[in-house]
Protein backbone atom coordinates (compact mmCIF):
# COMPACT_ATOMS: atom_id res chain seq x y z
CA UNK A 1 0.00 0.00 0.00
CA UNK A 2 1.06 3.73 -0.97
CA UNK A 3 1.35 6.11 1.29
CA UNK A 4 1.33 9.91 0.61
CA UNK A 5 2.39 12.58 3.34
CA UNK A 6 4.30 15.37 3.42
CA UNK A 7 7.35 14.84 5.18
CA UNK A 8 9.38 11.53 6.30
CA UNK A 9 11.96 12.43 8.81
CA UNK A 10 14.09 9.99 9.32
CA UNK A 11 15.43 8.86 13.03
CA UNK A 12 14.41 9.86 16.71
CA UNK A 13 16.73 10.90 17.99
CA UNK A 14 17.04 14.47 19.79
CA UNK A 15 17.30 16.38 16.24
CA UNK A 16 14.12 14.16 15.14
CA UNK A 17 11.59 14.45 17.88
CA UNK A 18 11.70 18.07 17.37
CA UNK A 19 11.47 18.11 13.90
CA UNK A 20 8.57 15.73 14.39
CA UNK A 21 6.53 18.25 16.62
CA UNK A 22 7.81 21.00 14.89
CA UNK A 23 6.37 19.98 11.08
CA UNK A 24 3.62 17.57 12.67
CA UNK A 25 1.71 21.21 13.78
CA UNK A 26 1.13 22.17 9.97
CA UNK A 27 1.76 19.34 7.82
CA UNK A 28 0.85 15.50 7.70
CA UNK A 29 4.67 13.38 8.93
CA UNK A 30 5.96 10.27 9.45
CA UNK A 31 9.03 9.47 11.27
CA UNK A 32 11.20 6.51 10.90
CA UNK A 33 13.54 4.88 13.38
CA UNK A 34 15.46 1.70 13.18
CA UNK A 35 15.76 1.63 16.61
CA UNK A 36 13.40 0.22 19.13
CA UNK A 37 12.76 3.22 21.04
CA UNK A 38 13.54 6.83 20.70
CA UNK A 39 16.39 8.98 22.05
CA UNK A 40 18.86 8.52 19.11
CA UNK A 41 22.23 8.49 20.57
CA UNK A 42 21.00 8.01 23.99
CA UNK A 43 18.78 5.07 22.97
CA UNK A 44 21.79 3.31 21.21
CA UNK A 45 24.58 3.76 23.52
CA UNK A 46 24.08 2.44 26.90
CA UNK A 47 27.87 1.05 27.94
CA UNK A 48 28.72 1.48 31.29
CA UNK A 49 29.60 5.14 32.44
CA UNK A 50 27.48 6.30 29.02
CA UNK A 51 26.78 10.43 30.21
CA UNK A 52 26.69 13.56 28.69
CA UNK A 53 29.67 15.73 28.39
CA UNK A 54 27.60 18.84 28.69
CA UNK A 55 25.99 19.71 31.72
CA UNK A 56 22.12 19.14 31.29
CA UNK A 57 20.26 22.15 31.85
CA UNK A 58 22.12 23.12 29.02
CA UNK A 59 21.86 19.98 27.37
CA UNK A 60 18.09 19.94 27.06
CA UNK A 61 14.98 21.32 24.89
CA UNK A 62 14.21 24.72 25.23
CA UNK A 63 11.15 24.80 22.48
CA UNK A 64 8.62 24.72 25.56
CA UNK A 65 9.31 26.48 28.64
CA UNK A 66 6.69 23.75 30.89
CA UNK A 67 9.03 21.24 29.79
CA UNK A 68 11.99 23.29 30.93
CA UNK A 69 10.55 24.29 34.35
CA UNK A 70 8.94 20.74 34.95
CA UNK A 71 11.56 18.30 34.58
CA UNK A 72 14.38 17.94 36.75
CA UNK A 73 17.57 16.25 36.01
CA UNK A 74 19.14 14.18 39.09
CA UNK A 75 22.78 15.06 38.01
CA UNK A 76 25.09 18.06 36.39
CA UNK A 77 26.13 15.44 33.74
CA UNK A 78 22.70 13.09 33.53
CA UNK A 79 23.60 9.64 32.50
CA UNK A 80 22.01 7.46 29.72
CA UNK A 81 19.39 5.91 31.31
CA UNK A 82 18.26 9.32 32.98
CA UNK A 83 18.58 10.80 28.87
CA UNK A 84 16.88 8.18 27.73
CA UNK A 85 13.60 8.85 30.10
CA UNK A 86 13.87 12.26 28.92
CA UNK A 87 13.83 11.43 25.41
CA UNK A 88 10.80 8.84 25.96
CA UNK A 89 8.75 11.92 28.33
CA UNK A 90 9.18 14.34 25.30
CA UNK A 91 7.40 12.05 23.36
CA UNK A 92 4.86 11.36 25.66
CA UNK A 93 4.25 14.43 26.18
CA UNK A 94 3.86 15.78 22.97
CA UNK A 95 2.32 13.02 21.70
CA UNK A 96 4.54 12.25 19.18
CA UNK A 97 4.55 8.54 18.87
CA UNK A 98 1.28 8.99 16.72
CA UNK A 99 3.99 9.80 14.00
CA UNK A 100 6.53 7.67 14.71
CA UNK A 101 7.32 4.06 13.66
CA UNK A 102 9.86 2.67 15.39
CA UNK A 103 12.25 -0.69 14.47
CA UNK A 104 11.90 0.62 10.81
CA UNK A 105 14.74 1.53 9.34
CA UNK A 106 14.69 3.59 6.07
CA UNK A 107 16.54 1.39 2.96
CA UNK A 108 15.89 3.45 0.30
CA UNK A 109 15.06 6.98 -1.23
CA UNK A 110 14.52 7.73 -5.04
CA UNK A 111 13.45 11.11 -6.05
CA UNK A 112 10.21 11.18 -8.72
CA UNK A 113 11.36 14.38 -10.85
CA UNK A 114 7.93 14.17 -12.79
CA UNK A 115 6.07 14.88 -9.39
CA UNK A 116 8.84 16.43 -7.31
CA UNK A 117 8.39 13.72 -4.73
CA UNK A 118 10.00 11.20 -3.03
CA UNK A 119 9.63 7.28 -2.82
CA UNK A 120 11.00 5.97 0.59
CA UNK A 121 10.84 2.59 1.46
CA UNK A 122 11.35 0.48 4.25
CA UNK A 123 12.81 -2.49 6.10
CA UNK A 124 9.04 -3.02 7.47
CA UNK A 125 7.94 -3.01 3.68
CA UNK A 126 6.56 0.46 4.11
CA UNK A 127 5.98 2.27 0.64
CA UNK A 128 5.64 6.25 1.18
CA UNK A 129 4.95 9.11 -1.11
CA UNK A 130 6.21 12.32 0.53
CA UNK A 131 7.38 16.12 -0.91
CA UNK A 132 10.46 16.67 1.82
CA UNK A 133 12.82 14.28 3.71
CA UNK A 134 14.28 15.35 6.87
CA UNK A 135 17.05 13.40 7.34
CA UNK A 136 17.91 13.33 11.24
CA UNK A 137 20.47 10.51 11.07
CA UNK A 138 22.59 11.64 13.52
CA UNK A 139 26.45 12.41 13.18
CA UNK A 140 27.81 9.30 15.26
CA UNK A 141 25.31 6.13 14.45
CA UNK A 142 27.43 3.78 12.21
CA UNK A 143 29.28 2.02 14.51
CA UNK A 144 33.14 1.64 12.90
CA UNK A 145 34.44 -1.94 14.05
CA UNK A 146 38.33 -2.46 12.34
CA UNK A 147 38.35 -5.58 10.02
CA UNK A 148 40.79 -7.63 12.40
CA UNK A 149 40.95 -11.31 10.98
CA UNK A 150 40.51 -13.82 13.05
CA UNK A 151 36.80 -12.40 14.77
CA UNK A 152 35.83 -15.68 13.55
CA UNK A 153 38.46 -17.35 15.40
CA UNK A 154 37.86 -15.88 18.91
CA UNK A 155 35.84 -17.58 21.88
CA UNK A 156 35.02 -14.92 23.87
CA UNK A 157 32.22 -12.42 23.24
CA UNK A 158 32.65 -9.10 21.59
CA UNK A 159 30.37 -5.97 21.95
CA UNK A 160 30.78 -2.31 20.36
CA UNK A 161 29.55 0.02 23.07
CA UNK A 162 26.37 0.73 20.53
CA UNK A 163 25.46 -2.62 21.35
CA UNK A 164 26.17 -3.28 24.56
CA UNK A 165 23.38 -5.88 26.90
CA UNK A 166 20.02 -4.65 27.89
CA UNK A 167 20.68 -6.73 30.79
CA UNK A 168 23.35 -6.78 33.73
CA UNK A 169 26.50 -8.43 33.19
CA UNK A 170 28.57 -9.71 36.36
CA UNK A 171 32.19 -9.22 35.14
CA UNK A 172 33.73 -10.19 38.14
CA UNK A 173 35.57 -12.90 36.99
CA UNK A 174 36.14 -11.77 33.61
CA UNK A 175 39.15 -10.38 31.69
CA UNK A 176 38.10 -7.01 29.69
CA UNK A 177 40.01 -5.60 26.44
CA UNK A 178 38.93 -2.30 26.15
CA UNK A 179 40.03 -1.89 22.58
CA UNK A 180 40.04 2.76 21.83
CA UNK A 181 40.30 5.99 24.39
CA UNK A 182 37.83 8.60 22.66
CA UNK A 183 35.31 9.57 24.67
CA UNK A 184 33.39 6.50 25.07
CA UNK A 185 36.67 4.68 26.19
CA UNK A 186 37.22 7.54 28.75
CA UNK A 187 33.64 7.15 30.01
CA UNK A 188 33.56 3.17 30.58
CA UNK A 189 36.88 2.36 31.91
CA UNK A 190 36.10 3.68 35.42
CA UNK A 191 33.38 1.65 35.14
CA UNK A 192 34.50 -1.72 33.79
CA UNK A 193 38.17 -1.66 35.77
CA UNK A 194 35.40 -1.47 39.08
CA UNK A 195 33.46 -4.64 37.19
CA UNK A 196 36.12 -6.76 36.28
CA UNK A 197 38.63 -9.27 37.12
CA UNK A 198 40.78 -7.11 35.03
CA UNK A 199 41.07 -4.35 32.36
CA UNK A 200 43.12 -4.06 29.87
CA UNK A 201 43.15 -0.65 27.79
CA UNK A 202 44.10 -0.84 24.11
CA UNK A 203 45.20 2.69 23.53
CA UNK A 204 46.06 3.99 20.14
CA UNK A 205 46.06 7.47 20.82
CA UNK A 206 45.71 9.25 24.14
CA UNK A 207 43.21 11.93 24.57
CA UNK A 208 42.41 15.52 26.46
CA UNK A 209 40.18 14.69 29.50
CA UNK A 210 39.21 16.98 31.95
CA UNK A 211 37.39 15.90 35.36
CA UNK A 212 33.62 16.51 34.89
CA UNK A 213 33.12 17.32 38.68
CA UNK A 214 29.78 15.66 38.71
CA UNK A 215 27.64 15.22 41.44
CA UNK A 216 24.20 15.50 42.32
CA UNK A 217 22.17 18.55 41.06
CA UNK A 218 22.05 20.88 43.59
CA UNK A 219 18.83 22.77 43.83
CA UNK A 220 19.80 26.46 43.71
CA UNK A 221 21.88 25.89 40.82
CA UNK A 222 18.75 24.22 39.00
CA UNK A 223 16.34 27.01 40.24
CA UNK A 224 19.12 29.63 38.97
CA UNK A 225 18.86 27.89 35.32
CA UNK A 226 15.10 27.63 35.07
CA UNK A 227 14.43 31.70 36.35
CA UNK A 228 17.53 32.49 33.94
CA UNK A 229 16.50 30.24 31.31
CA UNK A 230 15.24 32.97 28.26
CA UNK A 231 18.40 34.77 28.94
CA UNK A 232 20.86 31.80 29.32
CA UNK A 233 19.47 29.77 25.76
CA UNK A 234 19.95 33.48 23.85
CA UNK A 235 23.61 33.47 25.02
CA UNK A 236 24.26 30.11 24.34
CA UNK A 237 23.38 30.31 20.81
CA UNK A 238 26.14 33.42 20.59
CA UNK A 239 28.62 31.35 22.35
CA UNK A 240 31.22 29.41 19.80
CA UNK A 241 30.12 25.76 20.96
CA UNK A 242 26.21 26.63 21.91
CA UNK A 243 27.37 25.96 25.80
CA UNK A 244 27.83 28.62 28.53
CA UNK A 245 31.91 29.34 28.59
CA UNK A 246 34.16 32.43 29.86
CA UNK A 247 35.75 33.67 27.13
CA UNK A 248 39.72 34.55 27.35
CA UNK A 249 40.50 38.15 27.42
CA UNK A 250 44.43 37.54 26.67
CA UNK A 251 46.76 35.55 24.34
CA UNK A 252 48.69 33.26 25.83
CA UNK A 253 51.82 35.52 25.10
CA UNK A 254 50.29 38.28 27.00
CA UNK A 255 50.30 36.26 30.51
CA UNK A 256 52.76 35.51 32.76
CA UNK A 257 53.54 32.22 33.74
CA UNK A 258 51.76 32.86 37.22
CA UNK A 259 48.34 34.35 35.05
CA UNK A 260 48.23 31.41 32.66
CA UNK A 261 48.73 28.85 35.76
CA UNK A 262 45.62 30.90 37.72
CA UNK A 263 43.34 31.12 34.30
CA UNK A 264 43.72 27.07 33.19
CA UNK A 265 43.27 25.99 36.89
CA UNK A 266 39.72 27.90 36.94
CA UNK A 267 39.21 26.25 33.43
CA UNK A 268 40.40 22.85 34.65
CA UNK A 269 37.76 23.12 37.41
CA UNK A 270 34.65 24.91 35.20
CA UNK A 271 33.46 21.69 34.18
CA UNK A 272 33.34 22.47 30.72
CA UNK A 273 35.29 20.79 27.79
CA UNK A 274 35.29 23.91 26.02
CA UNK A 275 36.61 26.52 28.37
CA UNK A 276 40.13 25.14 28.16
CA UNK A 277 39.81 25.54 24.28
CA UNK A 278 38.84 29.24 24.85
CA UNK A 279 41.07 29.54 27.92
CA UNK A 280 42.84 32.43 26.02
CA UNK A 281 42.24 34.33 23.21
CA UNK A 282 44.18 31.87 20.82
CA UNK A 283 43.88 28.50 22.14
CA UNK A 284 42.43 27.25 18.41
CA UNK A 285 44.63 29.34 16.22
CA UNK A 286 47.95 29.47 17.60
CA UNK A 287 49.68 26.69 18.00
CA UNK A 288 52.46 27.78 20.67
CA UNK A 289 49.48 29.41 22.23
CA UNK A 290 47.69 25.82 22.03
CA UNK A 291 50.86 24.09 23.28
CA UNK A 292 51.03 26.15 26.65
CA UNK A 293 47.37 24.38 27.48
CA UNK A 294 48.26 20.98 26.20
CA UNK A 295 51.21 20.88 28.45
CA UNK A 296 49.32 21.95 31.47
CA UNK A 297 47.15 18.87 30.71
CA UNK A 298 49.92 16.59 30.56
CA UNK A 299 51.20 18.06 33.96
CA UNK A 300 47.58 17.11 35.09
CA UNK A 301 48.37 13.30 34.01
CA UNK A 302 51.55 13.25 35.59
CA UNK A 303 50.31 14.40 39.09
CA UNK A 304 47.34 12.02 38.79
CA UNK A 305 49.02 8.86 37.64
CA UNK A 306 50.99 7.07 39.99
CA UNK A 307 53.40 5.27 37.29
CA UNK A 308 55.51 7.72 35.61
CA UNK A 309 55.84 5.34 32.19
CA UNK A 310 52.09 5.25 32.18
CA UNK A 311 51.61 8.45 32.52
CA UNK A 312 53.72 9.31 29.64
CA UNK A 313 51.42 6.91 27.82
CA UNK A 314 49.09 8.83 28.64
CA UNK A 315 49.85 12.01 27.57
CA UNK A 316 48.76 13.32 23.95
CA UNK A 317 51.74 14.27 22.16
CA UNK A 318 50.59 13.95 18.55
CA UNK A 319 48.13 16.70 18.31
CA UNK A 320 46.68 19.80 19.79
CA UNK A 321 43.59 20.69 22.52
CA UNK A 322 40.97 20.94 20.77
CA UNK A 323 42.12 19.09 17.50
CA UNK A 324 39.44 16.44 18.49
CA UNK A 325 36.57 16.81 20.38
CA UNK A 326 38.17 16.84 24.32
CA UNK A 327 36.81 14.71 27.03
CA UNK A 328 35.38 14.72 30.13
CA UNK A 329 35.70 12.56 32.47
CA UNK A 330 34.86 11.03 36.37
CA UNK A 331 38.10 9.51 37.24
CA UNK A 332 39.41 8.08 33.76
CA UNK A 333 43.25 8.90 34.86
CA UNK A 334 42.98 7.45 38.53
CA UNK A 335 41.85 4.24 37.45
CA UNK A 336 45.56 3.33 36.01
CA UNK A 337 46.34 3.50 39.39
CA UNK A 338 44.38 0.11 39.86
CA UNK A 339 46.27 -2.93 40.12
CA UNK A 340 43.65 -4.56 37.93
CA UNK A 341 44.02 -2.31 34.91
CA UNK A 342 47.27 -2.18 32.31
CA UNK A 343 47.72 -0.01 29.51
CA UNK A 344 48.96 -1.09 26.10
CA UNK A 345 49.78 1.24 22.88
CA UNK A 346 48.55 -0.05 19.94
CA UNK A 347 50.50 2.90 17.76
CA UNK A 348 53.79 1.32 18.77
CA UNK A 349 52.64 -2.24 18.36
CA UNK A 350 49.24 -2.29 16.32
CA UNK A 351 46.53 -4.96 17.35
CA UNK A 352 47.31 -8.06 14.36
CA UNK A 353 44.16 -10.27 15.16
CA UNK A 354 41.92 -11.89 17.25
CA UNK A 355 42.95 -15.69 18.46
CA UNK A 356 41.37 -18.23 19.84
CA UNK A 357 41.53 -16.59 23.40
CA UNK A 358 41.92 -12.92 22.91
CA UNK A 359 43.64 -11.10 20.85
CA UNK A 360 47.44 -10.36 19.19
CA UNK A 361 49.56 -7.04 18.55
CA UNK A 362 52.64 -7.07 17.09
CA UNK A 363 54.45 -7.35 20.42
CA UNK A 364 52.73 -10.14 22.52
CA UNK A 365 49.16 -11.82 22.65
CA UNK A 366 46.56 -10.86 25.48
CA UNK A 367 44.14 -13.21 27.03
CA UNK A 368 40.67 -12.03 27.17
CA UNK A 369 37.12 -13.41 28.11
CA UNK A 370 35.53 -10.01 26.74
CA UNK A 371 36.46 -7.42 24.33
CA UNK A 372 34.44 -3.91 24.09
CA UNK A 373 34.80 -2.28 20.55
CA UNK A 374 35.17 1.96 21.66
CA UNK A 375 36.22 1.90 18.00
CA UNK A 376 34.17 4.95 17.27
CA UNK A 377 31.79 5.57 13.90
CA UNK A 378 32.20 5.99 10.89
CA UNK A 379 30.62 9.57 11.13
CA UNK A 380 28.93 12.59 9.73
CA UNK A 381 27.77 10.57 6.54
CA UNK A 382 27.59 6.49 7.26
CA UNK A 383 24.04 6.77 7.94
CA UNK A 384 22.66 8.05 4.58
CA UNK A 385 25.56 6.63 2.71
CA UNK A 386 24.39 3.23 4.47
CA UNK A 387 20.77 4.01 2.49
CA UNK A 388 20.21 3.63 -1.32
CA UNK A 389 19.73 6.93 -1.64
CA UNK A 390 18.67 8.25 -5.79
CA UNK A 391 18.21 11.96 -6.66
CA UNK A 392 17.87 13.48 -10.26
CA UNK A 393 18.78 11.88 -13.41
CA UNK A 394 19.54 7.91 -11.31
CA UNK A 395 22.94 10.04 -9.11
CA UNK A 396 23.85 7.97 -6.35
CA UNK A 397 24.43 9.60 -3.22
CA UNK A 398 27.14 6.92 -2.73
CA UNK A 399 28.72 8.01 -6.04
CA UNK A 400 28.70 11.66 -5.69
CA UNK A 401 30.27 11.71 -2.37
CA UNK A 402 32.63 8.54 -2.54
CA UNK A 403 35.32 11.26 -2.67
CA UNK A 404 34.14 12.75 -0.16
CA UNK A 405 30.85 14.61 0.90
CA UNK A 406 29.97 17.88 -0.28
CA UNK A 407 27.05 19.83 0.37
CA UNK A 408 25.19 23.51 0.89
CA UNK A 409 25.92 25.42 4.68
CA UNK A 410 25.20 20.97 5.53
CA UNK A 411 21.60 21.16 4.78
CA UNK A 412 21.32 20.05 1.06
CA UNK A 413 22.85 18.13 -1.96
CA UNK A 414 23.25 19.46 -5.18
CA UNK A 415 21.03 16.74 -7.39
CA UNK A 416 19.10 15.40 -4.27
CA UNK A 417 15.88 18.37 -4.20
CA UNK A 418 13.89 18.42 -1.09
CA UNK A 419 16.16 16.25 0.57
CA UNK A 420 17.29 18.41 4.17
CA UNK A 421 19.49 17.92 6.72
CA UNK A 422 20.24 18.41 10.29
CA UNK A 423 23.46 18.35 11.60
CA UNK A 424 24.60 16.97 8.29
CA UNK A 425 28.28 17.48 6.58
CA UNK A 426 29.66 20.49 7.25
CA UNK A 427 27.40 21.72 9.79
CA UNK A 428 29.18 22.71 13.27
CA UNK A 429 28.21 18.71 14.30
CA UNK A 430 29.79 17.79 17.54
CA UNK A 431 31.80 21.09 17.91
CA UNK A 432 28.30 22.48 19.19
CA UNK A 433 26.05 21.71 21.52
CA UNK A 434 23.62 19.14 19.72
CA UNK A 435 20.21 19.81 21.16
CA UNK A 436 20.65 23.30 20.95
CA UNK A 437 22.03 23.73 17.81
CA UNK A 438 19.91 20.80 16.12
CA UNK A 439 16.56 22.76 17.61
CA UNK A 440 17.78 26.05 15.70
CA UNK A 441 18.28 24.03 12.32
CA UNK A 442 14.98 21.99 12.34
CA UNK A 443 13.76 25.59 12.93
CA UNK A 444 15.81 26.94 9.73
CA UNK A 445 14.46 24.43 7.45
CA UNK A 446 11.24 24.21 8.53
CA UNK A 447 10.87 28.00 7.75
CA UNK A 448 12.39 27.01 4.51
CA UNK A 449 9.50 24.69 3.78
CA UNK A 450 6.87 27.32 5.21
CA UNK A 451 8.43 29.68 3.00
CA UNK A 452 8.20 27.20 -0.14
CA UNK A 453 4.13 26.14 0.27
CA UNK A 454 3.63 29.87 0.98
CA UNK A 455 4.67 30.65 -2.58
CA UNK A 456 3.60 27.44 -4.41
CA UNK A 457 7.37 25.96 -4.91
CA UNK A 458 7.38 22.13 -5.03
CA UNK A 459 11.13 21.86 -5.23
CA UNK A 460 14.04 23.26 -3.43
CA UNK A 461 17.72 21.99 -4.82
CA UNK A 462 20.91 24.06 -4.45
CA UNK A 463 23.74 23.90 -7.46
CA UNK A 464 27.39 22.76 -7.46
CA UNK A 465 28.55 26.36 -7.56
CA UNK A 466 26.61 27.00 -3.98
CA UNK A 467 28.18 23.52 -2.76
CA UNK A 468 31.85 24.47 -4.08
CA UNK A 469 31.48 27.66 -2.39
CA UNK A 470 30.66 26.06 1.13
CA UNK A 471 32.91 23.43 0.54
CA UNK A 472 35.81 26.24 0.44
CA UNK A 473 34.29 28.02 3.91
CA UNK A 474 34.69 25.05 5.56
CA UNK A 475 38.04 23.79 4.48
CA UNK A 476 39.48 27.31 4.66
CA UNK A 477 38.40 28.09 8.10
CA UNK A 478 39.92 24.83 9.44
CA UNK A 479 43.34 25.38 7.99
CA UNK A 480 43.32 28.45 10.66
CA UNK A 481 42.60 26.40 13.23
CA UNK A 482 44.19 24.02 15.05
CA UNK A 483 42.10 21.33 13.72
CA UNK A 484 44.48 20.75 10.72
CA UNK A 485 46.87 19.41 12.81
CA UNK A 486 44.51 16.52 13.97
CA UNK A 487 43.60 13.22 12.30
CA UNK A 488 40.15 13.01 13.92
CA UNK A 489 36.69 11.69 12.49
CA UNK A 490 35.94 15.36 11.91
CA UNK A 491 38.26 14.83 8.83
CA UNK A 492 37.37 11.06 8.40
CA UNK A 493 40.90 10.47 8.95
CA UNK A 494 39.34 7.27 11.54
CA UNK A 495 38.20 5.34 8.35
CA UNK A 496 40.67 3.58 5.84
CA UNK A 497 39.74 4.94 2.78
CA UNK A 498 37.94 8.08 3.52
CA UNK A 499 39.55 11.57 1.26
CA UNK A 500 40.15 13.57 4.63
CA UNK A 501 38.41 16.58 3.94
CA UNK A 502 37.05 18.21 6.95
CA UNK A 503 33.21 17.16 7.33
CA UNK A 504 32.27 19.57 10.44
CA UNK A 505 32.24 23.58 10.17
CA UNK A 506 34.98 24.32 12.88
CA UNK A 507 34.02 28.30 12.19
CA UNK A 508 31.59 28.60 15.49
CA UNK A 509 28.41 28.36 15.80
CA UNK A 510 27.14 32.13 15.66
CA UNK A 511 29.30 32.40 11.82
CA UNK A 512 27.26 29.60 10.72
CA UNK A 513 23.67 30.89 11.86
CA UNK A 514 25.14 34.05 10.44
CA UNK A 515 25.39 32.89 6.98
CA UNK A 516 22.71 30.78 6.91
CA UNK A 517 20.39 33.61 7.91
CA UNK A 518 22.24 35.96 5.16
CA UNK A 519 21.34 33.11 2.72
CA UNK A 520 17.46 33.53 4.23
CA UNK A 521 17.53 37.01 3.91
CA UNK A 522 18.64 37.10 0.21
CA UNK A 523 15.69 35.16 -1.23
CA UNK A 524 17.23 31.87 0.12
CA UNK A 525 20.83 32.26 -1.85
CA UNK A 526 22.09 29.48 -2.42
CA UNK A 527 18.62 27.43 -3.12
CA UNK A 528 17.44 26.38 -6.16
CA UNK A 529 13.51 27.10 -5.29
CA UNK A 530 11.23 26.22 -8.63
Amino acid sequence: MTETVDVVIIGAGFSGLYATYRLSKQYKVICFEKGAGVGGTWYWNRYPGARVDIQSVEYSYSFDDDLQQDWKWPEYFSAQPDLERYANHVADRFNLREHIRLSNAVESLRFDAENDLWEVRTAAGDYVRCRYIIAATGALSIPNEPPWPGREDYQGVIYHTTDWPREPMDLSDKRVGLIGTGSTGVQAAPILAEQAKSLTVFQRTPAYSMPSGNRAMDEEHERDWKENYPERRKEILNTWGTSMVTYGEKSAHECSEEERTQVLEKAWNSKSAFQMQVAFTDVMTDMDANEVVAEFIRNKIRGIVDDPETAERLCPKTYPVGGKRMCIDNGYYQTFNRDNVSLVDVRSAPIVELTKTGLRTAEGEYDLDIIVMATGFDAVTGSLMNMDVEGIDGIKLAEKWKEGPTTYLGYMIAGFPNLLMVHGPMTPGAQAQMITSGEWQVDYLAELIDSMEADGKTRVDTTEEAEQWWYEETQNVAMHMVHRHADSWYNAKNIEGKKGDFMIYVGGFPRFTELSRKAAENDWEGFDLR
